[in-house]
C-alpha cells in the first residue's frame, strides 16, 4: 500500500500562483506514473497532468502553458506548479500513483481561485 500526502492548496486570487506537492511512501517512486487530477463540485474528476517514469508529460488542454508537473525521484515527490490561476481551476486536487494494475490516491487538497 502506497500512501500519498498532498499539500500546498489554498485560496488565491485570479492570476495568482500555487504549488502543490505530493509526497509518497514508496521507495520505488521512480517507477510510477504520477498524475494530478481535480474534481470541481458537480463535475467528474479529470486528469490535469501526468508524468511517467520516463518523464513523458501530458496536460489537459485547459491548463497548457499555465501548469507544470515535475517529479523529484530523490524525494519521492511530485509537484504541480500552477500559474495564472483562473476561477475555473477551483477544485479539489488529487495526487495519483499508478504502476501496472495498481492505482493509489491521496486525500486531496482544496484549491480555490476567487477574488
Amino acid at each position: 500500500q502506497v500512501q500519498l500526502v498532498e499539500s500546498g492548496g489554498g485560496l488565491v486570487q485570479p492570476g495568482g500562483t500555487l504549488r502543490l506537492s505530493c509526497a509518497t511512501s514508496t521507495n520505488i517512486f521512480s517507477t510510477y506514473t504520477m498524475g494530478w487530477y481535480r474534481q470541481a463540485p458537480g463535475k467528474q474528476r479529470e486528469l490535469v497532468a501526468s508524468i511517467t517514469s520516463g518523464a513523458r508529460i501530458t496536460y489537459v488542454e485547459s491548463v497548457k502553458g499555465r501548469f507544470t508537473i515535475s517529479r523529484d525521484n530523490a524525494k519521492n515527490t511530485v509537484y504541480l506548479q500552477m500559474n495564472s490561476l483562473k476561477p475555473e481551476d477551483t477544485a479539489v486536487y488529487y495526487c495519483n500513483a499508478k504502476i501496472m494494475a495498481y492505482s493509489y490516491w491521496g486525500q486531496g487538497t482544496q484549491v480555490t481561485v476567487s477574488s
